[in-house]
């Protein structure tokens, strides 16, 4: 029904709302046009126009309900007068989205929701006079500083579908009958005891030291991490919850049976195309999916998605897993696409049977893009189908010559995406036994359906697939998981995206996946970065549904604060220039200085560095500037060489230092 037909605004007026409030609901069609629908059925129901109670009580029902197909059903309860409270309201809509199957059980429904309960304000007056006299001898001696809300608690837990506002007016007209009225010393402000500090120790922890960054504690990326719409993640077994997620009439038992195999469990997983190696980008996605399962006591599987022969090696293999143990995590299990290929044929039979997918023999070049012609063999009966892909799988059919389509439009508007193609190629881990193999679309919900995966963490170029996700497990009528997506992360200045890197070093743009130029995984480690600092990294970024692009320097931070933590300080000098000092205090003796082996914490110890006169510093640090110094009067009267020579890291401050020209051997002599 149209939200700006004639009478709208008159209609929303008329239950209440005020001339803004309705033509800003105007604005939002699918609000307005459920508003106006659930205004239509009370008319019908009454006979008569709402009053402001119902009308007020139906606007809230059609901005908050998620399935429209439960909107008649509270209707009739709100018309009728059996939900006249919003915590009635707030139970009922509750109650529907845990019951997303029809019918819903009426008894049940009244008996969850309070339907026909009525609270009177002699019971209200009585349960908060039970509770004031349960804590009178606390009330009398702490006045106005005892914690009301215990009152208000109390009453509630008697009284569950009270008024909240009541019981806190009948709260503070019987605390001040009791009490009278506040003094002065009920006004003044409790002084607080201050907080004993930590020391810095205490607050840092013992930072373990380590070695070619090979150690990595716990970070605290695991929480930090699961804030913004992390939060909003469904419970294991309430997937009917999710906004977008499809219900058919076998889900509830599908979700039962998951929750006997998983117990209640969170499970994630890891699912890396065996390709390439791990960059800066998939370093959050492991933050995510192994410590959301962390946090929540869960497990989290890292699964290989080895469906492209082609492309696959087994180096990449080894490397993906240790980059993942590298990084703090150890998987649940490793698995492997592949070891559900023999499942995900028989379902493909299946889907064709039940008349969800069909052979079409288009070639790849017609099938691009989002508005390719639509299939003339879509509609192939389904037992020709069945032996086409039979056909397929004994190759009696070359590369490119028939593929399977699944019937769906994605959200993206593709049409009929591809669910298995035939390639030659030998698979690194099936050999030859098959020549047709599935594709991401087809293969992913399903072995996360297999593996009873209760949340599919993947970056948001698949919200696209998201339609098809749930499309193809109702489709088999399998347990279906809930894909969740966010941002991915990229950063400025450099490549993140195995793609374009794959292309750097075939075309031999950099020596290889460890290249110090490259933020794969590899090449970080390779320069040093401590597993910790990218996980650290990883949380100060978050999760969100936005795109994030960041600074190098803002990774680098976080090595350097990683470092200083767990990296003992030592020196070395790469290319020296000795510098002698004249005046040294012990000229024949070689002096020995306690230095920090952290100086942000001197309790982790010192060594010894020997000074004698004869130093080398860094030529880096060294530089000469022709100044004209001015004596008295300002008058111009020498020209001498400068030099510089930061002497210190503490604070970075160049100390300048007068000095002759060097001598015959290159050496300069200071006098400090």
């Amino acid at each position: 029904m149209a939200a700006d037909e004639p009478g709208a605004l008159e209609l929303f007026v008329s239950i209440g709302l005020s001339e803004s409030k309705a033509r800003e609901t105007l604005r939002n069609q699918a609000l307005s046009a459920l508003l106006r629908e659930a205004v239509v059925q009370a008319q019908e129901i009454l006979g008569s126009a709402a009053d402001k109670t119902v009308g007020t009580l139906l606007y809230n029902v059609a901005s908050r309900l998620k399935d429209p197909k439960h909107l008649g059903f509270l209707v009739e309860y709100i018309a009728t007068k059996k939900i006249v409270t919003d915590l009635q309201l707030n139970a009922a809509l509750e109650y529907v989205k845990s019951h997303p199957v029809e019918p819903i059980d009426a008894a049940d429904f009244a008996r969850e929701c309070g339907v026909g309960v009525i609270v009177t304000p002699e019971q209200i007056e009585e349960a908060v006079e039970a509770s004031i006299s349960k804590h009178k001898a606390q009330l009398l001696s702490e006045r106005y500083r005892f914690n009301m809300g215990l009152l208000m608690g109390e009453a509630r837990s008697k009284l569950k579908w009270a008024d909240g506002k009541i019981i806190k007016n009948e709260v503070d007209l019987q605390v001040l009958h009791l009490l009278g009225p506040k003094t002065e010393a009920d006004l003044e402000k409790k002084s607080k005891a201050p907080k004993a500090r930590a020391t810095e120790p205490d607050k840092k922890g013992k930072a373990a030291v380590v070695e070619n960054g090979d150690a990595c504690q716990e970070t605290k990326s695991l929480m930090e991490q699961l804030r913004g719409e992390a939060l909003k993640f469904h419970k294991p077994g309430e997937n009917y919850k999710t906004e977008g997620y499809v219900v058919t009439p076998n889900t509830m038992n599908l979700l039962k049976q998951h929750l006997e195999i998983t117990g209640g469990q969170v499970r994630t997983r890891f699912p890396p195309e065996p390709n390439g190696i791990l960059h800066i980008g998939h370093a959050k996605a492991i933050n995510f999916n192994f410590g959301f399962a962390k946090a929540n006591g869960g497990i989290c599987f890292l699964r290989y998605d080895d469906t492209n022969p082609e492309k696959e090696e087994e180096k990449y293999f080894t490397a993906i897993r240790d980059i993942v143990e590298w990084l703090g995590y150890t998987p649940y299990a490793v698995t492997h696409a592949s070891d559900y290929f023999d499942q995900l044929y028989t379902w493909a039979v299946d889907l064709i049977r039940r008349g969800h997918a069909y052979i079409c023999h288009q070639k790849v070049e017609e099938i691009k893009g989002h508005n390719p012609p639509p299939s003339p063999w879509r509609d192939r009966p389904v037992e020709e189908s069945l032996l086409l892909f039979e056909d397929m799988r004994k190759g009696k059919f070359a590369e490119g010559e028939a593929t399977l389509r699944m019937k769906l439009v994605m959200e993206d508007g593709k049409m009929d995406p591809v669910a298995y193609r035939i390639k030659y190629t030998p698979h690194h881990r099936t050999g030859d036994k098959w020549c047709i193999y599935p594709t991401y679309d087809y293969t992913h919900c399903l072995c996360d359906s297999i593996e009873n995966i209760t949340h599919s963490l993947c970056t948001k170029e698949f919200q696209a697939r998201r339609s098809s996700y749930f499309w193809l497990c109702n489709a088999l009528d399998v347990y279906c998981p809930v894909q969740w997506e966010y941002g991915r992360l990229n950063l400025l200045y450099t490549v993140v995206s195995k793609r374009k890197i794959i292309r750097l070093v075939d075309s031999g743009a950099v020596r290889d996946w460890d290249d110090p130029r490259l933020f794969t995984l590899t090449a970080l480690r390779r320069r040093g970065f401590p597993a910790e600092a990218i996980n650290n990294f990883c949380a100060r970024v978050g999760v969100t549904v936005a795109q994030c692009t960041m600074e190098p320097h803002m990774l680098e931070a976080c090595v350097r604060e990683v470092l200083n933590e767990q990296a003992p300080r030592v020196m070395a000098v790469l290319e020296p220039l000795c510098v002698t000092i004249v005046n040294f205090p012990a000229p024949h003796k070689t002096l020995e200085i306690d230095v920090p082996n952290f100086p942000a914490d001197e309790t982790k110890g010192f060594h010894k560095v020997p000074f004698q006169p004869t130093i080398y510093i860094e030529q880096s640090d060294f530089r000469e500037v022709s100044l004209w110094m001015g004596g008295r009067g300002n008058v111009l009267r020498k020209r001498r060489k400068l030099i510089f020579v930061p002497l210190g890291a503490q604070n970075g401050v160049l100390q300048k230092l007068w000095a002759p020209q060097p001598d015959a051997s290159g050496a300069y002599f200071i006098l400090l």
